[in-house]
């Protein structure tokens, strides 16, 4: 069902999925992909785990799809973990969902912010993160000319700060500049793989910026001693795996790291068997510790 809820103002959408039966059940809340919006890889890993006994709440965050927000398709670091807080308790709000049951699950982008709105927020109790991006500075300065890029992104927030307009790039692009380039987020967000009336392929240029300022791997550090999960693919060009490993080392027991033997990140957006594999141990999981 669609459902909306609010959060400092601005009303969010969601889809809220119930399994057959009856309650209450634990309650699962998603956040996905840079630029992805509910009807795309949320809403299928909410809609098989779902089916598995859980009720599942995947929406737009602010700024996205049909949820409020602006600038329009702005990445807000700050702003989704408000949006997850909400997100929780509105789930807790349902009779339909045991509110002492709470867990958050994140792919890619979403697996950092899951894993740092679980480890500050007490109601949530486990985490899992598939195909997870684990964002620090530390990592992203490593592998940049860091001052040169912070500089470019400066002079475009001033040119907004004195009055000109949001300044937007693609968000993918088979070539050419776009936010995330290439032939492999093409594939998905560029066809009908990833088609959604929702999502539009732009994103503002300052979203670059908060990429790679964020620190959401932090969460690792602070979630213990509740579950975690990680789930990732071997090989993945966008999200590594040794962000993966890593957040796996700084977190204490109980947890567990299951590797799939993809090839690419958008394998577990929506190809077998790597979603149902992924969605197989995510189930096993949290049957465990929620």
């Amino acid at each position: 069902m669609r459902v909306e809820f609010v959060v400092d103002g601005l009303t969010l959408a969601g889809d809220l999925r119930v399994p057959a039966g009856a309650g209450p059940w634990p309650g699962l809340v998603f956040t996905g992909p840079f630029t992805g919006v509910r009807d795309q890889v949320t809403g299928l890993y909410a809609a098989r785990l779902a089916e598995r006994g859980y009720v599942t709440l995947s929406f737009d965050h602010r700024n996205w799809g049909e949820s409020d927000g602006r600038p329009r398709r702005h990445e807000d670091p700050q702003g989704k973990l408000h949006d997850l807080r909400a997100a929780v308790s509105f789930l807790r709000s349902r009779s339909e969902v045991d509110a002492e049951r709470i867990g958050a699950v994140g792919i890619c982008l979403g697996g950092g912010y899951a894993l740092k709105a679980a480890a500050f927020d007490p109601r949530v109790g486990v985490f899992a993160g598939i195909a997870g991006a684990y964002n620090n500075p530390y990592t992203m300065r490593s592998g940049m000319d860091y001052p040169a890029v912070l500089g470019s992104f400066a002079e475009v927030l001033e040119r907004q700060d004195r009055g000109g307009p949001v300044e937007y790039l693609p968000a993918v692009a088979a070539s050419g500049e776009a936010a995330m380039p290439g032939d492999e987020p093409y594939a998905y967000y560029g066809t009908e793989r990833g088609a959604s009336l929702f999502w539009s392929n732009e994103v503002t240029r300052a979203s670059v910026r908060e990429l790679v300022t964020m620190d959401n791997i932090m969460g690792a550090d602070f979630l213990s001693p509740k579950p975690a999960l990680i789930v990732h693919g071997v090989v993945d060009r966008f999200c590594s795996p040794e962000g993966a490993e890593e957040v796996y080392r700084r977190l204490d027991q109980p947890k567990r790291i299951v590797w799939l033997d993809a090839k690419e990140h958008i394998d577990l957006y929506d190809r077998e068997p790597y979603v149902t594999q992924a969605v197989d141990a995510t189930a096993a999981f949290l049957g465990e510790h929620l």
